[in-house]
């Protein structure tokens, strides 16, 4: 099946996809009802469906039409994504986030009275024990809830800590952490250090911590939708006309050949 034949087909796949989504969270007939194994199928299903769209969608980005605006946005919505003049609205938000990340990391790094990186860098027994408790389910009699509700997620965990993938992946948390203020507070590909940043606020989230995880969030998603300017009053005003996007639809011109001379 070519990939012009898949294009055609994008209608059918979301509405696929939105009636398994509809399945399997509807409060009346659901899919675990019948088995937890029709669960995991159905969610399975639901993903392929969604990454096979995200990847059809993007490759649809190169047809004529793609440029062309259906829906306008309110004016103020373009200045404040796309004018250079509102990175000086953004500039703060920045800073605010960029410093929270830096000092989150630093603390891993240089914890008050201890050795350095411990707990993180000795063999991530602090990011294992969060891995753990957040993991853990209480005991039916109890009544209490777990700290994880989408059951994917406890799974990814689980296999996170079968594997022992806190002996490397406390490096990423640490450094990750460091970089994406640094990212932030010299804007340096803001859109990208958001994004890493945002996937962490999310990830903590999904393992039901709260903390100040939804203001990050929420602010990480405004600065990746303001990549442009938000980044303006730093390295990105220099970083980004030199790096340029390289998603933009490339043109290729052909030389038109001249039209035969009559006599």
């Amino acid at each position: 099946m070519t990939m012009k034949t898949l294009r055609g087909l994008i209608v059918p796949i979301a509405a696929l996809a939105a009636v398994i989504l509809i399945y399997m969270e509807n409060p009346w007939v659901r899919p675990e009802q019948i088995s937890q194994g029709l669960r995991n199928a159905t969610t399975l299903a639901f993903w392929a469906l969604s990454i096979l769209l995200l990847v059809l969608l993007f490759s649809d980005r190169r047809q004529p039409a793609a440029d062309v605006i259906e829906v306008e946005g309110p004016a103020f919505t373009r200045y404040l994504f796309s004018n250079t003049r509102a990175g000086l609205f953004w500039l703060p938000i920045r800073i605010f986030v960029g410093f929270e990340w830096l000092t989150a990391g630093m603390h891993k790094l240089f914890p008050d009275g201890k050795a350095v990186g411990a707990g993180w860098l000795d063999g991530g027994n602090a990011l294992l024990g969060f891995w753990t408790s957040a993991a853990r389910i209480p005991d039916a009699a109890s009544g209490a809830k777990p700290p994880i509700s989408f059951e994917w997620y406890r799974s990814i965990l689980q296999v996170m800590i079968d594997n022992h993938a806190q002996n490397w992946f406390a490096y990423l948390v640490v450094f990750g952490e460091i970089a994406i203020g640094l990212g932030l507070l010299f804007g340096v590909l803001v859109g990208v250090a958001s994004f890493f940043g945002a996937t962490l606020n999310m990830s903590f989230l999904l393992a039901g911590t709260a903390s100040t995880n939804p203001i990050m969030f929420a602010l990480g998603i405004s600065l990746i939708l303001a990549w442009r300017v938000a980044g303006w009053y730093g390295l990105d005003r220099y970083l980004l006309p030199l790096l340029g996007t390289p998603w933009t639809r490339r043109v290729t011109n052909h030389p038109v050949a001249a039209a035969p001379s009559r006599a």
